[in-house]
């Protein structure tokens, strides 16, 4: 942004912000964090207070920004007991403007910046359940908490308002905006609706956030234009994460703790390929519930596992009095082997040439384990066994016909018909041929034929649609199963296997080292998105310790499988999520100097991972809402200074109302 400003201010301009729906004050740090000044404008962002239903998020609120946040419920009574099914408890009473003025402590802000709750609009809940009377009590916080934000500041009104929430409400919750609009019209304010990927606002941020902002400004108090913030690159998750310590490091704290999983849930992580989830899977055969391709064996830092193989270029280890292959490493990957020869021993069901040398004989030597068989030449002469059996060439005459069915009366026969009629049972006539007789019994006869005509939809009972065909006529009701009932369906989606438990859209998600994470969800976990990564650090986890066994499915522990990649698949620790949505910078807080480096650790109200989980998921990223904050701010700024013009290299946010309907004659955009 590039303006000349003819007023010189030598104090501090001080621009106050306010919070509705504060949660754990990640947005309102981020505030706090920007910079609004502008030329010779030195200006200061300040927090005033913000209001929410959950005291912890309060709490956690005071400890990022040093200023209290109200513990208000902003539900009305009968929004309280539809969303609650239930009446509140005793001394609950409704909100009021005074309670948000209160929570204001007395002072009036420029800009509110409000983050409602998002689980009725979310992709995540079914558009069925998004509808039901709990959630639309839900959704109606929306207007209601705008319509008490503007009554409680009504003698001075902020400058500015921000509405922050998932894109899908601009679908699912039209109606609510739609509301909203005529609100805020009636308060003088003029708005806009866009998308944005909060990943690419703030500087250094590591995870995709798509966000839909809508702006709001008032047209007298702030008459210049409001830019949108620049767009920056999103970084790899390694990018921030190679800062902290491993996990299970004590100067991570107990958020930076890896979860106990169940056993088999490791194993899924460990053949997730990176940068894929649950789909990658189902390229793995199983067979009866087990891997068939591969083997889980323990490993140890002496290098004692089991069915240890050594490299060809490394040394042996040391020769034990128990030398085998399953009680260590004394197997060898052998890079002489011939790949042109043609390895005989260890085929299943292998029959030699009568004029072939035989494969080294081993212990165990069936059918099954190598070419333990031969084709012998030598027979000769009456049947040998009273259980022989042979297959006659068609040219050939056969032996005589015995009651003894053992003795050689089977034929190759080449004949698919004869004159159109075919001696099988349930024979199927050919469309050029003659059908049988037709007779009143027996369950060979002219029953059916391969009919070459089909044209359009098939005829066939349940019939399938292929994807790029028309439908049959939709009926009412059929009774042979005929009809458009299915279609081939040719778009990726769900594929259950036999061992499989419920599959959702992207549980067991594996992010590479080098990608960008997907948006930090409050309900984020190993089992329900893309919220593990391939960590190519070794180490991290307490020394490995002699395995007597392998774990049971169901047995819960701490462990690190590597991977077919050579990294560890591992969920994200509760501080990790903490670090992507820039609530702490891994490089300064785990710096020599930084508060991580003076022993300190990052913590948030309680000792519930998944309450930290979820209040870290709501919240807005920090450098996020720093870049929205330093933009609002200097519009806020060159407000005061009387600039109603200026230029800028981003898109304009929010436009003067007389540019905005200049511009929709012209050009056809508003």
């Amino acid at each position: 942004m590039s303006t000349q400003i003819h007023a010189s201010i030598a104090a501090t301009e001080i621009v106050n912000h306010f919070h509705v729906c504060g949660g754990v004050g990640s947005g309102a740090a981020g505030f706090n964090d920007a910079d609004p000044s502008i030329g010779p404008v030195r200006g200061k962002m300040r927090c005033i207070g913000g209001v929410d239903n959950d005291p912890r998020a309060c709490r956690d609120f005071k400890r990022l920004t040093g200023v209290e946040q109200a513990c208000i419920d902003l539900f009305t009574l009968g929004m309280y007991r539809r969303f609650h099914d239930r009446m509140p408890p005793p001394g609950w009473r409704e909100a009021t403007p005074d309670d948000m003025r209160k929570a204001a402590h007395g002072l009036f802000p420029h800009i509110v910046f409000t983050s409602m709750p998002c689980k009725g609009f979310s992709g995540l809940l079914s558009a069925q359940k998004s509808t039901t009377d709990k959630y639309r009590a839900l959704n109606e916080l929306v207007p209601r908490a705008m319509m008490l934000t503007m009554e409680a500041f009504a003698d001075d009104l902020p400058g500015l308002f921000v509405f922050e929430n998932v894109p899908r409400i601009a679908t699912r919750g039209r109606p609510l905006l739609d509301e909203v609009d005529k609100l805020m019209g009636y308060y003088g304010y003029i708005g806009a609706e866009t998308v944005h990927d909060c990943g690419e606002l703030g500087d250094g941020l590591g995870q995709s956030r798509k966000r839909m902002l809508k702006v709001f400004r008032h047209k007298k108090k702030v008459p210049p234009f409001l830019y949108e913030p620049h767009k920056r690159r999103l970084h790899a998750v390694g990018d921030i994460l190679r800062h902290m310590p491993l996990p299970g490091d004590a100067a991570g704290g107990p958020m930076h703790r890896v979860p106990a999983l169940q056993w088999k849930t490791w194993v899924r992580l460990a053949f997730v390929e990176a940068g894929s989830d649950w789909r990658s899977l189902n390229r793995l055969a199983v067979e009866d519930g087990k891997l068939r391709d591969f083997l889980l064996v323990p490993s140890t830092q002496e290098g004692t596992g089991a069915y240890g193989v050594n490299r060809w270029e490394d040394h042996s280890k040391l020769v034990a009095a128990r030398s085998g292959p399953s009680n260590g490493p004394f197997s060898v990957a052998d890079v002489r082997f011939d790949q042109s020869a043609k390895w005989k021993d260890g085929q299943a069901l292998g029959v030699r040439r009568w004029g072939e040398h035989t494969g080294t004989v081993a212990g165990q030597t069936g059918p099954l384990q190598g070419a333990y068989s031969v084709a012998d030449v030598r027979h000769q002469g009456p049947a040998k066994h009273s259980n022989e059996f042979r297959i006659v060439a068609w040219g050939k005459a056969a032996q005589a016909v015995t009651s003894a069915h053992g003795s050689g009366q089977a034929v190759a026969d080449p004949r698919p018909d004869r004159q159109g009629k075919l001696f099988s049972k349930y024979p199927v006539t050919a469309w050029s041929g003659a059908t049988g007789t037709v007779i009143g019994g027996d369950d060979m006869g002219a029953y059916a034929v391969a009919d070459l005509r089909r044209d359009g939809p098939t005829f066939g009972k349940y019939a399938v649609t292929a994807f790029t065909e028309p439908a049959g006529t939709v009926i009412a009701g059929s009774t042979t199963g005929q009809g458009a009932f299915a279609v081939a369906d040719v778009r990726p989606g769900m594929q259950r296997t036999k061992g499989d438990h419920y599959l959702t859209g992207g549980h067991y998600g594996v992010v590479p080292w080098e990608a960008s994470s997907g948006a930090v969800s409050a309900s984020a976990c190993h089992d329900n998105g893309p919220w593990s990564l391939a960590d190519p650090r070794a180490g991290g986890v307490a020394p490995e310790v002699e395995v007597p066994a392998m774990p049971a499915p169901s047995d819960k522990l701490v462990c690190r499988i590597q991977s077919l990649d050579g990294t560890w698949h591992r969920p994200f620790t509760t501080l990790e999520l903490a670090a992507l949505q820039s609530l702490i910078d891994p490089e300064e807080w785990f710096a020599p100097d930084g508060p991580g480096g003076r022993g300190e650790t990052f913590v948030l109200d309680g000792e519930s991972d998944q309450r930290w989980r979820e209040g870290i998921g709501n919240a807005v990223p920090r450098k996020a809402a720093k870049a929205i904050g330093t933009v609002m701010g200097q519009t806020i700024l060159l407000a005061r200074t009387g600039e109603t013009f200026v230029l800028g290299s981003t898109p304009i946010w929010v436009r003067p109302l007389a540019v905005a309907v200049s511009v929709a004659q012209e050009g056809g955009m508003a």
